[in-house]
């Protein structure tokens, strides 16, 4: 039994020269079906003519493939990367948390954590808590207090409801709110629940670069710092 017979072909049906034929009327056969040079074992015989040999073609096929897996592979070693040094900014808040005694430490090492481990040199803590409202002078522009059923919240309540964070841009008003009114060079903006469906408050984190922080993006990170900015302030 040829092979052609073992893989149910007819051999009356299919020739060397009936091949041969349809690649000459179809000379764009392995353009659509480019996989099939990955399978193919042929001689390299280098021909005279100004066109692509087979062999040729196959290997430009697979060095295009190593190159699409390097790529690949880079992009996977520079997420690595950056989640590793993110992973290390967010051991180095948990110290800074660790050590603080107090309401107003931990408030405190919020921002100083925000400012010099994350380079997030505007962000902003919104807090429920009116225990909380004697340290807004010492926070200045990084505490805010508020109730969650003030008009400025109103804004905010599907992030609220939601209990999970956001990154994006914002609307006028709460980036306004958060920011200031001069703060037209904010961006994007990461925002976080505090608590139970934001029961405790909001942490927000602005950035200038309008792709900074998308909706694409991944919030692990931010859940995590929020679980930890959360435990900290009602301990």
């Amino acid at each position: 039994m040829t092979t052609s017979h073992a893989r149910g072909i007819k051999q009356e049906g299919l020739t060397d020269n009936s091949v041969a034929d349809y690649l000459q009327n179809y000379p764009d056969f392995f353009e659509r079906h480019s996989q099939l040079l990955t399978k193919l074992r042929l001689p390299h015989v280098r021909d005279v003519a100004a066109t692509v040999s087979l062999v040729e073609r196959q290997v430009e096929v697979l060095r295009e493939r190593n190159q699409s897996l390097e790529r690949k592979l880079k992009e996977l070693v520079d997420v690595a990367r950056a989640n590793d040094a993110l992973a290390d900014r967010i051991h180095r808040l948990s110290q800074r948390l660790i050590r603080a005694h107090s309401l107003s430490d931990s408030i405190n090492a919020v921002e100083t954590s925000l400012r010099e481990d994350f380079d997030s040199m505007n962000s902003v803590l919104v807090l429920f808590r009116e225990d909380a409202r004697a340290l807004q002078p010492d926070s200045g522009r990084f505490l805010r207090i508020a109730a969650p059923a003030d008009e400025n919240m109103k804004s905010f309540e599907s992030l609220l409801s939601s209990g999970k964070p956001r990154c994006g841009q914002v609307r006028d008003a709460q980036r306004d709110y958060l920011f200031g009114k001069d703060s037209v060079a904010i961006g994007s903006v990461a925002l976080t629940p505090l608590g139970q469906k934001g029961a405790l408050g909001i942490l927000a984190i602005g950035a200038s670069d309008a792709q900074r922080f998308h909706p694409g993006m991944s919030t692990e990170f931010l859940l995590r710092i929020g679980e930890l900015v959360t435990y900290a302030l009602t301990r």
